[in-house]
């Protein structure tokens, strides 16, 4: 074979090897091509994604009513006690809330004697976010019927009457209206047709995501949460533990010397207009 016979098969098959060569390396910057297409598509979808979830997670939820009497800023806070009392107690509940059972149930006689004295003025803010971790409605359709209940005057009673029958934190009995209504009959003059079309329609469901939404905002991420005169009281005030005697000496501590407000009795009292009951009792949000 002649020199330049192997010389052009030499050359044939460095050509060959160099097509090889550059095939592969388009092949590879093609399948990054496509990978990383790929990669900003998905990052692009997550990020709409995202900003959707974001959005639905920021949008504002407006009440379409809020029960009668409520104050403060739009009506998020049902009161009970008198309006003129020189003291406010504030305090933050979840129906399915199991330490909310267990504060009520040791201290809400306590609380009742002292608005009835004209000692306190109580602020509740009904909130609902155990529904979130524990699969249910019993927080939501239990705040509705608490709104319901201030609507019909009954608030305080029935308040008193759901956390004495609490279920188990596991459990959603209160997200089975017709539990929540017949417990309802334990409260005089609160089993009405108004009161069931209240619970049954969750006729204040925006209301009540308003309020969860306001506690999301505070800097107060359990409940109960019990302030007096906007300072925590629970489950210490300072270096003291709460007791009902101890909650008692402190209301008197912080009303030495002031007016009492008007006495009521036994019960739900008026539904005051007043919204300037939480000035002593700010609601803190977080930065």
């Amino acid at each position: 074979m002649s020199e330049k016979n192997r010389e052009g098969k030499r050359t044939a098959r460095e050509r060959m090897l160099e097509q090889r060569v550059a095939d592969e390396a388009t092949s590879k910057r093609r399948k990054k091509l496509l990978v990383g297409g790929a990669v900003l598509v998905v990052i692009a979808a997550a990020v709409v994604t995202g900003v959707v979830v974001q959005n639905q997670r920021s949008k504002p939820e407006t009440p379409v009513a809020a029960p009668a009497g409520t104050i403060g800023d739009k009506n998020l806070v049902i009161p009970a006690g008198s309006a003129n009392a020189p003291a406010v107690l504030t305090v933050y509940e979840d129906p399915r809330c199991p330490a909310c059972g267990i504060f009520e149930r040791e201290f809400s006689s306590t609380v009742d004697q002292l608005e009835d004295a004209g000692k306190i003025y109580t602020n509740y803010h009904i909130v609902s976010f155990i529904d979130r971790a524990v699969p249910g409605k019993g927080s939501k359709a239990g705040a509705n019927a608490l709104a319901c209940a201030q609507d019909a005057g009954h608030f305080r009673d029935f308040h008193d009457v759901l956390y004495r029958n609490q279920p188990d934190e596991t459990s959603d009995a209160f997200g089975d209206k017709a539990v929540l209504i017949n417990l309802a009959k334990q409260v005089d003059g609160l089993d009405t047709p108004a009161f069931q079309a209240c619970v049954n329609d969750n006729k204040y469901g925006g209301w009540v995501s308003s309020v969860q939404q306001d506690f999301d905002k505070s800097s107060y991420k359990s409940t109960p949460t019990v302030l007096l005169n906007g300072q925590p009281v629970y489950p210490k005030n300072g270096a003291e533990e709460i007791t009902p005697a101890n909650l008692v000496k402190w209301v008197d501590a912080a009303n030495q010397g002031k007016q009492l407000g008007t006495a009521g009795s036994n019960g739900q009292t008026p539904a005051p207009t007043s919204t300037a009951s939480e000035a002593n009792n700010p609601s803190p949000t977080a930065g």
